[in-house]
C-alpha cells in the first residue's frame, strides 16, 4: 500500500498540532494514516486504500460505519435543529430507554463525553458522602481528568501519584489504587482508610489494556466490600455499556452499581456520555441539590436522535445475540490459528470485544505490561498493509460490528494466519 497522501498531511499535522493529531493513541508510528470516508465495516483513507476495521472508533460504531438508520435519524433532526439550549423531547425519551435497561439508573444527566460522566459521577459520590478519597483500579482509564491521572505509588496502599505533568500533587492525593482481580487488596486499603472513602470507580471489564476480564465471583465480592464498607461502587460502563448486553455488565454479572456512566455507543457515533445512579444521590445534582454540573451540550439533540436510532436497531434486530455469536466464533478461530503456528500468545475477549496479547492471558494491569508490545506493533503493522485496521496498541480492545459479515470475517481470519506466520 502507498500512504503518500498520508505521510505528506502528517508533516503538515506535525508543525500545527502536538504530535500532530488530536489524540494521542492515533500516533500511529511513523505515521498514521488519515482516512477519508468510512462505510459499513470499512474505512478508506486518503490514498484510495481500503481497511477491514476492528477499532470502530475505539467502540461507538455497533452497527458500523454511515448506518441508514442513524444517518436517518440525524439528517431529520438537523432540519430541525442541532442545538437548541432549552430541553427537548428526545432527553426524555432517551433517558427513559436507558433507565429501562439499566434499572440502577434512577436519575441521570447526559454531558458530551465518557469524560464528563466519570468526572461528574465521582463528583456526586463525593459530594453526596462527604467524603474525599476515591479508589480506582490499576490499569483502568476513566478519562482524562487530574483525579483518575493517577498511578499507584510504591504499593497498593500507597497515595496516588500524578501520571501526567499538569496534574497536581494534591489533586491525586485522595485517590488510591488497587490490583484488579484482587479482593484481598481492596479491602486492605478500605481498613487502612476506614471511613474516608467516597467510591471505587472501576471498568467492570477492563477495556483499555485488553479486554482483562474479571474472574469468577470478583465482581461480587467487589459489590459486598463496598456496601460492607459504606463505599459507592461507580461502574464505569462506556465500553461495556450496551455491548455486553442491553444492561451492560451490571445485566451481564449480576451487579447493581450506585453509580454508572456511559457513553459512546449510547450516542450512535455522536459525542455523549450519562451519568446516573440511584434518586437519593442524583437529586443532589443542581438544580436540586447542591453538588454542581452543567453544560451547554449536555443533551445535544443530535447525538440523542443518533442514539435513540441506534437502540431501535438493536432491540428490534437483536443485535446482541448476533454478534456476540460471531464474537465467540472469532475468538475460537483465532486460538486455533495461534495454536497451530505454535505461538505462545493468547486470544482474550468478551462479547464482541476481542484481542491477542503477545504472552499468557493477563488478569490485571500488572501482567499486561509484560506482555510483547513491540511484537504486538509488528503484526499491527503487518495486517495494516493487509487491509485490516486492528487499534494500534498491545492495551486497546478490538471490537466486531453488526456491519461485518461472515465473508469479512473469513478475509480477515485469513491475513491474521499470514501475518501472525510471518
Amino acid at each position: 500500500m502507498r500512504f503518500d497522501s498520508s505521510i505528506r498531511l502528517f508533516d503538515s499535522a506535525r508543525r500545527l498540532m502536538p504530535g500532530g493529531v488530536s489524540s494521542p493513541v492515533r500516533a500511529i508510528s511513523p505515521h498514521p494514516f488519515y482516512t477519508a470516508r468510512a462505510d459499513g465495516p470499512y474505512l478508506w483513507d486518503c490514498d484510495g486504500n481500503r481497511f477491514i476495521d476492528y477499532c470502530l472508533a475505539y467502540g461507538p460504531m455497533i452497527l458500523g460505519h454511515r448506518h441508514p438508520a442513524i444517518r436517518d435519524a440525524v439528517a431529520d433532526q438537523m432540519d430541525r435543529g442541532w442545538l437548541y439550549g432549552t430541553p427537548s423531547e428526545l432527553e426524555v425519551n432517551l433517558a427513559g430507554r436507558i433507565s429501562g435497561h439499566y434499572p440502577s439508573m434512577e436519575r441521570l444527566r447526559f454531558v458530551s463525553s465518557g469524560t464528563e460522566a466519570t468526572m461528574a459521577a465521582i463528583r456526586v459520590a463525593r459530594g453526596s458522602s462527604g467524603k474525599d478519597m476515591i479508589i480506582k483500579i490499576e490499569g483502568g482509564f476513566h478519562g482524562a481528568h487530574d483525579s483518575v491521572l493517577a498511578k499507584a505509588g510504591s504499593g497498593a496502599t500507597t497515595l496516588g501519584i500524578p501520571d501526567s505533568q499538569g496534574v497536581p500533587a494534591d489533586a491525586v492525593r485522595n485517590t488510591l489504587q488497587v490490583p484488579y482481580n484482587d479482593p484481598a487488596a481492596l479491602e486492605e486499603v478500605m481498613e487502612q482508610f476506614c471511613g474516608q472513602i467516597a467510591c471505587l470507580i472501576m471498568e467492570p471489564v477492563l477495556g483499555n489494556i485488553g479486554p482483562v476480564l474479571p474472574e469468577k465471583g470478583y465482581l461480587q465480592e467487589v459489590r459486598r466490600l463496598t456496601e460492607k464498607n459504606d463505599i459507592l461502587l461507580i461502574f464505569d460502563e462506556v465500553i461495556t455499556g450496551f455491548r455486553l448486553s442491553l444492561g451492560g455488565a451490571q445485566e451481564l454479572f449480576g451487579i447493581k452499581p450506585d453509580l454508572t456512566t456511559l457513553g459512546k455507543i449510547i450516542g450512535g457515533g455522536f459525542p455523549i456520555g450519562v451519568f446516573g445512579g440511584r434518586a437519593d444521590l442524583m437529586d443532589r445534582v443542581a438544580p436540586g441539590g447542591a453538588i454542581y454540573q452543567a453544560g451547554t451540550f449536555n443533551g445535544s439533540p443530535a447525538s440523542l436522535a443518533a442514539g435513540l436510532a441506534t437502540l431501535d436497531v438493536m432491540e428490534k434486530e437483536n443485535t446482541l445475540h448476533k454478534l456476540n455469536r460471531m464474537g465467540a466464533e472469532m475468538r475460537s478461530a483465532l486460538k486455533e490459528i495461534v495454536e497451530d503456528l505454535g505461538l505462545d500468545y493468547s486470544v482474550v475477549g468478551i462479547a464482541s470485544m476481542f484481542k491477542i496479547f503477545f504472552g499468557p492471558e493477563p488478569h490485571d494491569y500488572a501482567q499486561a505490561l509484560k506482555c510483547d508490545r513491540a511484537g504486538y506493533l509488528q503484526l499491527f503493522r503487518r495486517m495494516l498493509n493487509s487491509g485490516v485496521f486492528l487499534t494500534p496498541s498491545q492495551y486497546e480492545t478490538d471490537f466486531i460490528s453488526a456491519a461485518h459479515t461472515q465473508d469479512v470475517i473469513e478475509t480477515t481470519l485469513e491475513a491474521f494466519r499470514s501475518c501472525l506466520k510471518s
